[in-house]
Order: C-alpha cells, then structure tokens, then sequence
C-alpha cells in the first residue's frame, strides 16, 4: 500500500509524515497535494482537499490523522508535536519560541495557530518580526518608492518591467519586488467552512500586486455594466474557490463567464511601491474606452453635448418628483 501526504512543510505535515510511518505498514510518499493531508478537523484546507479527491477520484480512500481518535490522544497540544518532532529528528521550524504554524505555496505564506489566536495580539509588532518570510516590515522597507511596470493579455499578465516571462517568473518577481517595499500582508479574522471563526496573517506581496494592476487595467478597458455584473458574482465565485468547489459545474460555469469579460482586458499599468503601499502611476491600452475627447473638460475640445443631461436628469427624477408630490397631498 502507498500513502500520498499532501505536505506542506509545516509542523503539522512534518509529525504526520512521521506519525503514518509509525502507525501504517506502507510507503509514505510526500506530495504538494492529495490524498492523506495533514489538515485539521478544524479547518477548510480537509473540504478543499477531499472534495477534490470526491471529484476526481472517488474511489481513493482518504486519512485524516487529525479526525482519528488517537492521533489526538497522542497529540493533545502542539508542545507534544514539537517533542516528536525533535526526538524522530524530523526537522521543523516550529518551536517553542515560534509556535505558530505556517503554510506556503507560490501565492502566499499563511500563518495560524498559538500567539496568533489571540485576535489582540498585534501580528505587526515587535515580537512577531521574525515570523515573516516574504515581506519586510513596511517601517524597514526602503525610504525610496519604486516603480514597476505590469503588461496584460486578455486579462493575464504576460509580462513585467516590459521582459515577457512565464506565469510562475510573474509571481516570482512580483514576490521579490512587494516583499522589499513591505506589500501584502494581511491579517484577518474569517469565516471558516465548518462553522467557526479563525484568525490568520497571510503574506501574499505578489498576489497583492498582481490584483491591483489587474483592477486598474480593468478600469480602462471593461464596459461598466460587464464590471458590475462580473462584480456580483465575485462573492459567490470566491465562496466556491474558498469552500472546496473548484471542481463543481457551478465554478466551471462561472469561469466560461469570467473568461469572457476578460478577452478586451489588454494594456500597460505602472505602479509605485512604496512603504506597503501600490500607487498607481499610469495605464494605456489599445482597448481602451477611455475617450478624451469625451471627457474632456473643456466644452470646446469635448464630443459630449452637456445639453443632453438635462432631459436625463428630468427623466430619471421622475419618479422621485411623483414621490414627493404624493406625500405633500
């Protein structure tokens, strides 16, 4: 028998690793996703993993060591994890100094768990300096801003400071570049999928960036009613990716849409970063519907007959005229 570890690298995968040799007789293969994992009965991350497992492969037999009975017993705390991680040599950052557990990925650092459950604890302050793998602190991020250049194609970015790279170069150089001037830290109390609150400080200084410039070329180059539309089913969109559904019908019907109103999302941004700030400084595109000869403000240069507001202005005040004259009666 074979066991694939979803393996994170964190204290909680590294014990379990150990734990399933100990307690399974087969080979223990660590994997970045699917099949054991090292998730908590507590969390989202078993949904996300076992819902995948149902809709891929559904006959593939899941363990959770975190819902057996005695691999709770055996680890009551996170003390008793760090002391089989020590005594089975099993190298952990973790310890008793930094009990907190950290997962990472190309996207972002997530940090939870010991001084971090405390919703006062100030994840920003001088006792949580050392936790922070991607960012520095925006105090010591330098004094100068910087500017960087991000180009899109049908809505994805294609390349950065006008060199074409790859979509793991775009991450990877927009991790390096937030993380200097202090982008992306997050810190949040959310709404998990089983039910309860948690508390979790994320670094994520390229996703940051990334979303930014998307918006503001979005600006530019989206008709206004696509964008509201687009924009209502964002929360919807984000609770299926959030719970586990990416493999449903649903989020694959929503990406057709989304899809589809990004194919004019074409164009240049510049951005300042500065002290965990992202400043834009400037966007073009050869989409664009930004006209100026219609905006402008001077009424010579301008195409747009102001004029013609006013028989809107008196259509659309209609009703509210009939409002108030009903009430005066």
């Amino acid at each position: 028998m074979k066991i694939v570890l979803a393996y994170s690298g964190g204290l909680d995968t590294s014990v379990i690793l150990g734990w399933l040799k100990q307690n399974y007789d087969a080979e223990i293969i660590a994997f970045c996703a699917g099949i054991a994992h090292g998730a908590t009965g507590k969390g989202n991350d078993q949904v996300r993993f076992e819902l995948t497992v149902a809709a891929l492969e559904p006959e593939l037999k899941v363990i959770a060591p975190w819902r057996e009975e005695k691999f709770r017993k055996q680890f009551p705390g996170r003390a008793e994890m760090i002391a089989f991680a020590n005594e089975n040599k099993i190298s952990v950052e973790t310890s008793g100094g930094k009990p907190y557990s950290m997962d990472r990925n190309l996207l972002h650092i997530s940090f939870e768990s010991g001084m971090l459950e405390d919703p006062w604890f100030d994840a920003s302050g001088l006792q949580a300096r050392d936790m922070y793998k991607l960012s520095a602190s925006p105090e010591d991020a330098p004094g100068e801003p910087e500017y960087v250049e991000l180009q899109f194609r049908d809505g994805n970015c294609i390349a950065v400071n006008r060199r074409s790279i790859s979509p793991l170069e775009v991450m990877q150089s927009l991790n390096m570049l937030g993380g200097k001037h202090g982008i992306g830290r997050v810190d949040i109390v959310e709404d998990r999928y089983v039910g309860m609150k948690g508390r979790g400080v994320y670094e994520t200084p390229g996703g940051a960036i990334l979303h930014f410039a998307h918006r503001q070329i979005e600006t530019l180059t989206m008709d206004r009613e696509v964008m509201l539309l687009r924009d209502s089913l964002i929360p919807r969109y984000s609770a299926l990716v959030y719970n586990g559904y990416w493999f449903s019908p649903e989020r694959e019907a929503l990406q057709a849409f989304v899809t589809e109103t990004q194919r004019d999302v074409t164009g240049l941004v510049r951005l300042k970063l500065y002290k965990g700030n992202i400043i834009v400084a400037g966007r073009k595109s050869p989409k664009s519907l930004y006209d100026p000869n219609i905006a402008s403000m001077e009424g010579v240069r301008s195409t747009y007959n102001q004029s013609d507001a006013t028989g809107f202005i008196r259509l659309n005040a209609l009703r509210l005229k009939v409002r108030a004259l009903r009430k005066d009666a």
